[in-house]
């Protein structure tokens, strides 16, 4: 059964109204979950003006990139102009953000024949989904700071792996970026992404692994962790996922289910949590293996 909710309604983001992705997401579509999740970002009245929606089409406020930069497969170059749109279009608060979005080649992590630098989300198999770009350099932005040399970071529901080559990249070598996914098949075939990206001496040297696992149980080895990124919704935060934040760490994780918020989840040094809402998005959910793969 198609998911059947009034644009209205879930166009109200936590701060602003933003229309959805009509082109790639249509409510009444039956393919609607693969197609989440669905960013609702907030934005100032600059990113109106500079990036205001093509007419009539009632696309996201970043859907000119959908025109110009639609490109698959590996493209470094079309990748950079897929940076520098979101850079004009204000979504970048930190040019180091940026930078690791610019070194990781996206069109390396998502399925051939797929247009790898359009702003919008796409399905990646499995009922599983790799966000848009957007989404990606919100959640990068929100952990830049617990994402400093040397520090660990946990990404649960890694898919193709582009999320956590970018933590990667920005704990270094002495840090630790963990992805854990419990689909085998994406786990080695993001492996193989990796690879072929240039977060692949991270993974020789094993400061970069990805592993079969239920995310909702974090990953204990490699935990206190300072940033925890969260790619698919809970209905409730997990105890685990915080149980394994370090005091000062940062979890950010999409919380509901028809109507969610991404929620950033902060633990200060006394063990204590402070919450915040950042947005309104739509993401398929964090679930058992066996439930994501029956749809």
């Amino acid at each position: 059964m198609p998911l059947l909710v009034p644009s209205s309604i879930l166009a109200y983001g936590y701060r602003y109204r933003a229309p959805y992705y009509k082109q790639f997401l249509p409510f009444s579509s039956p393919t609607f979950q693969l197609y989440s999740p669905l960013l609702l970002p907030r934005v100032t009245s600059s990113l109106f003006n500079s990036c205001s929606p093509l007419p009539n089409t009632g696309n996201s406020l970043l859907s000119r990139m959908e025109k110009y930069f639609s490109g698959s497969g590996g493209d470094m170059n079309r990748n950079k102009g897929m940076v520098d749109q979101l850079r004009r279009c204000g979504v970048f608060r930190s040019e180091k953000v940026a930078e690791v979005m610019e070194t990781i080649d996206r069109g390396l992590f998502v399925p051939d024949g797929t247009p790898a630098y359009a702003d919008s989300p796409m399905p990646i198999g499995h009922n599983a989904t790799i966000s848009a770009p957007h989404m990606h350099a919100m959640c990068l932005e929100l952990l830049k700071d617990n994402l400093q040399p040397g520090m660990h970071a946990l990404d649960v529901g890694s898919g193709t792996g582009y999320l956590t080559a970018c933590f990667a990249i920005m704990v270094g070598s002495e840090g630790r970026a963990v992805g854990i996914e419990h689909i085998p098949e994406l786990v080695n075939w993001s492996i193989e992404n990796i690879k072929k990206s240039k977060a692949a001496p991270f993974l020789e040297e094993g400061s970069l692994s990805v592993h079969v696992g239920d995310g909702r149980l974090g990953y204990p080895e490699a935990a206190p962790y300072d940033a925890i990124h969260v790619g698919a919704a809970a209905p409730e935060i997990p105890k685990a996922l915080v149980e394994q934040l370090k005091p000062g760490g940062r979890l950010v994780i999409p919380v509901g289910t028809y109507f969610q918020d991404l929620k950033v989840i902060d633990k200060k040094e006394d063990g204590s949590l402070s919450v915040k809402t950042e947005t309104s998005v739509r993401y398929v959910p964090l679930t058992s293996r066996e439930d994501q793969l029956r749809g």
